[in-house]
């Protein structure tokens, strides 16, 4: 322990920089949250499934929360239950287990309600396909509003993909 103290006080704290954000990134998710605002007006509330995917495509939705791209600074929040959701983003093939909660899911989301199908296993089953033990894609469950391809796909495509489902809405909406 005096070990590592002492080479504290000799060397400091040697940090790494903080990572330089390119200006063009930042002017994309700017415009993009920008959009995001202006069509909602409000906040949006997704509820993330996981159908039974790998994982992959958890991970660069978690990264939407980091600092980088701040979509809580937006007023998109994650939500734990369905029925605070304006927004369904699923992930992953649909198995054959979980066909049943997603349907439940779906329906508990009250209206309108947007679905997202994120990574290539929701929008094309993937690698994995139909079988005895999965029903392929999530379309073959619930209707679906945006695939977002990829595997995994970054997070700034999943949030085109969000800004995407909110606009195809807001459209429908105003040309009732």
């Amino acid at each position: 322990m005096w070990h590592i103290l002492r080479q504290v006080a000799r060397h400091g704290i040697l940090t790494e920089p903080p990572p330089r954000i390119e200006e063009a990134d930042r002017a994309r998710i700017d415009r993009i949250h920008a959009g995001l605002l202006e069509i909602l007006g409000q906040a949006l509330a997704i509820r993330a499934v996981d159908a039974g995917s790998c994982n992959g495509c958890e991970l660069e939705i978690q990264a939407l929360g980091n600092p980088y791209y701040n979509i809580e600074g937006l007023g998109i929040r994650f939500v734990a239950s369905p029925r605070h959701a304006d927004m369904l983003l699923v992930t992953g093939p649909v198995s054959r287990h979980m066909e049943e909660a997603l349907k439940r899911t779906y329906d508990a989301t009250p209206e309108p309600k947007l679905v997202v199908a994120v990574g290539d296993c929701g929008c094309d089953g993937g690698i994995f396909g139909e079988s005895y033990a999965s029903c392929g894609r999530v379309s073959n469950v619930i209707p679906v509003d945006v695939v977002v391809p990829g595997c995994p796909p970054p997070p700034m495509d999943i949030l085109r993909g969000i800004l995407s489902a909110v606009r195809q809405r807001a459209q429908a909406l105003a040309g009732r």
